[in-house]
């Protein structure tokens, strides 16, 4: 069966892409620097704090407006955003928000639907996904240091590979720059293929989204997905003690000297409200699976209509073929019954001709 063509502006570019896949490429040079405990110490400190401004900056204050800040406060949350080299705040954010009003849909920028490589990395390669949507983050846009850090978000990231190369020479540029933000990618691109995937769910929603320790552990507390989705306004994804919530700790702690304000968590009410084991149809997995029924159907039976075409067509050969065989037999035949009349003619005028008088009969 051919394959369906790409959706328009959704197609890889590669030329765009060379960059990004090749930043790949840096945490190799390890094996000439070496891998000194300065370095790694610098990656892990990195990834873990680049981490808290994309999960407690870029999407719970960008995205989601979970808590308020004072506007110096807001523009290094969003610088902090920029070193984590995910392209700028409104960028995140509308296309962060556009996922939520589409979860889960056809039309969602990085649906699970489509497979775990095209929502875990594919989207970001697509032509598509460049651009910036200011409609969708009027509230943001209206500040003109966000948009100028979003124009110039290569200033974040070059100032800190700066900073780690003076800090730790080579092994602090390719590690500590290098390798952590290669991590820092793929941890943040967890949150969206594999909390749609694995995990357990405990609310009901209208998309797939999982609870997972793991992806939690790995992204500051972003793991607790089915939560975030079941009530989006809370600060807090962890609705309970026992889950991991870093980014969350770190913004009570601002709240408690007055740089973070009026930090939105979950009710009693609303922790109590559309949890699975309480029974509630489960519309978000029942859609999902349902289009992935209808569309294997819609591809059994494409597969089908073609099995029957190409039948129907070797049908069609064979009897085109017995009918040229038949028509070239009648051919033959009369051509031979045409000699043979001319044969009994021919013997019948010879008969006529008249020998010594008479004729012969």
């Amino acid at each position: 069966m051919p394959k369906p063509p790409e959706p328009t502006g959704e197609r890889i570019n590669w030329i765009s892409s060379a960059p990004f896949l090749a930043f790949h490429l840096i945490p190799l040079a390890m094996l000439w620097t070496g891998v000194p405990a300065r370095a790694l110490a610098m990656c892990a400190a990195l990834y873990f704090g680049r981490m808290f401004f994309i999960t407690a900056g870029y999407h719970r204050y960008f995205s989601h407006r979970s808590y308020r800040l004072g506007r110096s406060a807001q523009f290094v949350m969003a610088l902090g955003g920029t070193t984590a080299l995910q392209q700028g705040p409104l960028w995140w954010a509308a296309h962060h928000r556009h996922h939520h009003r589409w979860s889960d849909t056809e039309r969602d920028v990085h649906s699970p639907i489509r497979g775990f490589w095209w929502s875990h990395l594919g989207w970001i390669l697509c032509e598509r996904s460049g651009a910036t949507d200011e409609s969708r983050v009027k509230d943001l846009a209206k500040y003109p240091e966000l948009r100028w850090l979003n124009r110039h978000d290569w200033v974040g990231p070059l100032a800190l590979a700066v900073g780690t190369f003076a800090l730790g020479g080579w092994a602090g540029l390719v590690i500590g720059f290098g390798l952590s933000t290669v991590l820092l990618w793929h941890g943040t691109f967890l949150v969206n293929s594999l909390a749609h995937v694995v995990g357990r769910r405990r609310y009901v929603t209208s998309d797939t989204s999982r609870n997972s320790l793991v992806i939690a552990l790995l992204t500051n507390g972003e793991g607790w997905h089915n939560n975030h989705h079941h009530y989006q306004a809370s600060a807090r994804q962890s609705f309970h003690w026992y889950q991991w919530d870093p980014s969350y700790y770190v913004l009570w702690l601002l709240s408690k000297i007055g740089i973070v304000r009026d930090l939105k968590t979950p009710t009693a009410t609303i922790r109590a409200t559309g949890l699975v084991r309480a029974g509630h149809f489960d519309v978000g997995m029942f859609r999902t699976r349902w289009h992935v029924a209808t569309v294997r159907l819609a591809i059994v039976g494409v597969e089908v209509a073609d099995a029957l075409a190409a039948r129907r067509q070797l049908l069609e050969d064979g009897i085109e073929a017995a009918r040229h065989d038949l028509d070239a037999y009648v051919r033959a035949q009369r051509l031979a019954f045409e000699e043979l009349a001319a044969i009994r003619r021919a013997v019948r005028s010879l008969r006529l001709v008249p020998v010594g008088g008479l004729s012969l009969r």
